[in-house]
């Protein structure tokens, strides 16, 4: 637990004596995974990642996407299956192990980002030809694309991922020729759900990350999150085009609120970051409780803090807990 603001508490992630009594655990840089066996607990974190590096802490964060991320799978299941067997806490899901592929499967439906490996900032700096798909001349930031396109990355455990065009996930050895077909079927039509449901919402997905792997029965699966604010690029829709005629960037309900801050204040991903502020901590809170609730029609019911008894006893009495000996956790 750590103190982020005025008697404002957040979920640094759970203490290793705690996860211990658990199972093995491994601390990625913004969830703690638990391994029980023949699954594994997805613990959602209040810690914010951007440019490659926790910045700090957003109250409520982890909830959100955890929460967030389930709603979605349960409406994307009849285009692809999701890992997801149980949410046992507000910030624990029960997911089944599946053999991720080696890719992130990035959508983008507008000329827009704000990071060295967005298309944006290569469009601007001369590039018209973009992890192989072609763009023209005399576009401007945020104008939109004339259908989503498909922009792969690495998958890098530290520092920067690295862009590749669909034929390079191919002839590279990423993922087969026939996989891939189906990887990028099925992201098309997630990103299409996804852009429907948000427009009904009031909200424009412009972008978003996708992470599939392969579970049983070489099943392609949909893993990771969906279409959270954290994966996922969000605009208010009424106000983007007046905003875009006007010069002005799109009210972003998304983790783009700290990048562009960042932006702003000359950092853009080179060197060690200032911590996030309260301030901008505090702003980002509100925009995800914002997209969680007009997505989901319903208000964010915040779990208290501290969030890690609750945690530790969601998981340590799930069905899913990993046993020993005699069948004792």
């Amino acid at each position: 637990m750590t103190v982020v603001a005025a008697n404002t508490y957040a979920f640094e992630g759970l203490p290793d004596e705690v996860a211990a009594g658990l199972g093995p655990m491994r601390r990625g840089k913004v969830r703690d995974v638990i391994d029980l066996g023949d699954r594994l607990a997805l613990v959602a974190t209040d810690r914010l990642s951007a440019f490659d590096q926790v910045l700090g802490l957003v109250p409520h964060r982890g909830q959100i996407l955890n929460q967030l991320s389930a709603w979605w799978f349960e409406g994307l299941a009849d285009l692809v299956p999701p890992h997801i067997v149980a949410a046992v806490d507000p910030n624990v899901s029960i997911v089944e192990k599946c053999d991720p592929l080696p890719v992130e499967v990035v959508v983008r439906s507008r000329l827009t980002g704000t990071t060295s490996t967005s298309l944006w900032t290569r469009y601007e700096s001369g590039r018209r030809r973009i992890d192989g798909i072609d763009f023209r001349d005399g576009m401007v930031k945020n104008d939109p694309l004339p259908r989503p396109v498909i922009t792969p990355t690495t998958k890098a455990r530290s520092g920067h991922d690295q862009p590749l065009s669909e034929a390079d996930v191919i002839s590279g050895g990423w993922v087969g020729a026939e996989r891939w077909d189906q990887v990028r079927t099925v992201a098309l039509e997630l990103f299409d759900r996804g852009q429907q449901t948000a427009q009904a919402a009031g909200l424009v997905l412009v972008d978003t990350k996708y992470e599939f792997g392969i579970g049983p029965g070489d099943r392609l699966t949909l893993i990771d999150e969906v279409h959270t604010p954290d994966s996922s690029r969000f605009w208010r829709l009424a106000t983007v085009e007046s905003r875009r005629q006007a010069g002005l960037e799109p009210e972003n309900l998304d983790k783009e609120i700290v990048r562009l801050a960042y932006a702003a204040a000359g950092y853009r991903g080179e060197g060690t970051p200032e911590p996030l502020s309260d301030t901008l901590a505090a702003e980002t809170a509100a925009a995800y409780r914002q997209v969680f609730e007009v997505l989901t029609g319903a208000p964010l019911q915040p779990a208290p803090y501290p969030a890690e008894s609750r945690i530790a006893a969601a998981v340590a009495t799930s069905p899913h807990a990993r046993r020993v000996g005699n069948g004792a956790r």
